[in-house]
């Protein structure tokens, strides 16, 4: 499943940029405030980091893609109200995100963007999960909305992601969704 979706990013990219009126590669780190959902962790969102690269496609002056690829650390800490997992302890999750973005240029200043996000997880924390591997399931699919300042080659940009996927894999007891605000900078190379 995880090469299908990477294969069929690769293609869409390829075939995009064929009909495109503009095509723009670039590179972009930024910050990550993540939450899981759930009475197993705590209500807070914790800090985490993203770095990757996208592409803006163009089809025209107000609408186009822009895929992304990028590596996303979320942290979340557990409580002690599910037998469970381990209590009070730290979990961190690297994921590889690939969303795929529709892009609305609402001038040369501001770009809206909104679509799905699937990510899939590249290692567990076996010493905060007592289930180790099987805590959480390899993946997670999410919708993104979020803004984007283009001042030249720089971008600023924010962004609201609400994860659609259960990440419980131990029991059917609760259901565990992930909520993610990000920031940061990404820089188009040409």
């Amino acid at each position: 499943m995880k090469k299908i979706i990477i294969l069929s990013t690769i293609i869409l990219c390829f075939s995009a940029t064929s009909f495109s009126q503009g095509f723009h590669l670039g590179a972009k780190v930024g910050a990550n405030a993540t939450k899981i959902s759930g009475q197993s962790f705590n209500n807070g969102f914790n800090l985490g980091y993203q770095l990757g690269g996208f592409a803006e496609i163009d089809f025209s002056k107000t609408i186009g893609i822009q895929p992304e690829v990028l590596f996303s650390q979320s942290q979340t800490t557990t409580t002690n109200l599910n037998s469970n997992l381990t209590p009070n302890k730290d979990a961190k999750f690297n994921y590889l995100s690939i969303p795929i973005l529709l892009r609305i240029n609402t001038g040369k200043l501001l770009t809206l963007h909104v679509g799905p996000q699937y990510s899939i997880v590249m290692n567990n924390n076996n010493t905060a999960v007592q289930n180790g591997s099987n805590a959480f399931k390899n993946g997670d699919f999410a919708m993104v909305a979020g803004l984007q300042f283009n001042l030249g080659s720089l971008r600023i940009y924010g962004r609201y992601n609400i994860g659609l996927s259960n990440l419980n894999d131990i029991d059917n007891k609760e259901q565990w969704k992930s909520q993610q605000i990000q920031v940061g900078l990404g820089l188009k190379i040409f």
